[in-house]
């Protein structure tokens, strides 16, 4: 026997119940995002490295650590996307998405890729679902994109999450407080990789875990004590709005996201239960972006939310997630020319919008029922030569054991009026 070939380390599958619950949590972290206009953009799996270099900034770890990069037949720098924004800027920019009506509203999902050390929580292959709303500076729009994504999370059911909010200033306040902070981490004891790191992007130090470093941050400055008056009245009306969309925050001054491109509004959702892995999503605007990369000046605001992590946040707080039936209807026959109405009364339920599927394989009637038990099918009608001859059958709904008896025409509505009768 030939030795059995596994998923790459760090790249998780989703298979039946954990397959009903990811599509459960992708769906119900989407709904809201459609409900609010943002149109789906469909973004390549792999990118011109510059694209990430220059877009989400050298300093940072994703891409001095953490990006899958590799040379194609043509020589060209490749990398599997890291994450959403850079891309979606780089298509708003090439197809002249900028010029029409703004703000350009669109929303993506798909696997992303990080060279990680994998651990739960912290995958090689990662889901997201992420928006973008560029080209307009409204505090109101920065507001509604924050507000979709804490109702994404209330959709899932989640309860013991927190959004964190702070503003990281902008290209008139920052280079002051840029200055303020390196001057203040030039006096610590650091290592000579994070006085590199400092000089480049002396954010990224606040950001850093270590315990030694960050008993010497206690009397850091921070951004948002350091604020110009633009950027204080733009926080300002952005948390008048959230209240107004019902949304609940903590102030996070020393907050840093792992992007070099975010300005002003910066939040991230944090679920304590998920332990050292606990950003199940985030995000914030990016006014420099755009100009960065070739484009407009013209700002942006986005987020992040992780599939994996909040399917772990869901099921860290004991949630039912998902519809584990896979069938509403589960059809046995019991003979070949029972099997050739089977067929053609699956065709009909499905075209009528249920799911509908049978017992293959010929099996009796015994193996065909624990098929349907596996399936969590909500009701079975087995078909033999009596049905046949009569074109009446019987429902069973295998909640309760409840039958109901159904010609062949009326199949579909007295199916679903026994799915839906409480």
């Amino acid at each position: 026997m030939s030795e059995i070939i596994r998923a790459p380390k760090g790249v998780p599958d989703y298979a039946q119940n954990d397959g009903i619950e990811f599509l459960a949590i992708r769906d119900s972290l989407s709904e809201p995002i459609m409900l609010a206009g943002y149109q789906y953009i469909e973004l390549p799996i792999y990118e011109d490295t510059n694209l990430y270099v220059r877009g989400v900034g050298e300093s940072t770890d994703v891409v001095s650590k953490e990006m899958f990069t590799f040379s194609d037949r043509g020589d060209r720098s490749i990398t599997l996307r890291p994450e959403g924004t850079a891309g979606v800027m780089r298509a708003v920019i090439e197809h002249g998405l900028d010029r029409g009506q703004l703000p350009v509203k669109l929303w993506y999902a798909g696997p992303f890729f990080r060279a990680e050390r994998p651990q739960a929580g912290r995958y090689r292959q990662l889901q997201q679902i992420g928006i973008e709303a560029i080209g307009v500076d409204d505090p109101a729009l920065d507001a509604e994109v924050i507000a979709i994504a804490y109702k994404g999370f209330k959709n899932v059911g989640l309860k013991n999450f927190t959004l964190k909010l702070t503003s990281l200033g902008c290209a008139k306040c920052r280079p002051a407080y840029r200055k303020l902070l390196q001057e203040f981490l030039a006096k610590l004891n650091l290592d000579e990789a994070t006085r590199a790191r400092a000089s480049i992007n002396p954010l990224r130090v606040l950001d850093d875990k270590r315990q030694e470093v960050q008993s010497q941050l206690a009397d850091a400055p921070l951004q948002v004590n350091y604020l110009c008056e633009e950027c204080i009245s733009h926080y300002n009306q952005i948390r008048d709005y959230l209240r107004l969309f019902g949304v609940q925050w903590e102030e996070a001054p020393r907050m840093v996201r792992g992007l070099d491109y975010y300005t002003r509004t910066t939040f991230e959702f944090d679920h304590p239960q998920l332990g050292a892995q606990s950003g199940i999503g985030g995000g914030g605007r990016y006014d420099g972006l755009m100009s960065e990369l070739g484009g407009q000046n013209l700002g942006g605001i986005g987020f992040g939310l992780g599939v994996d992590r909040t399917l772990l946040a869901a099921r860290a707080e004991g949630l039912a997630i998902g519809d584990k039936s896979i069938a509403d209807i589960y059809l046995i026959p019991l003979g070949d020319a029972a099997k050739n109405q089977v067929i053609e009364l699956i065709s009909q339920l499905r075209t009528n919008g249920l799911r509908a599927d049978m017992a293959f394989g010929d099996r009796g009637l015994k193996g065909s029922m624990k098929s349907a038990d596996k399936l969590a099918a909500k009701c079975v009608v087995v078909i033999g030569d009596g049905e046949l001859d009569s074109k009446i059958v019987n429902i069973k709904r295998m909640a309760d054991g409840k039958t109901v008896e159904s010609s062949f025409e009326e199949l579909d509505s007295n199916i679903k009026k026994l799915i839906e009768e409480k």
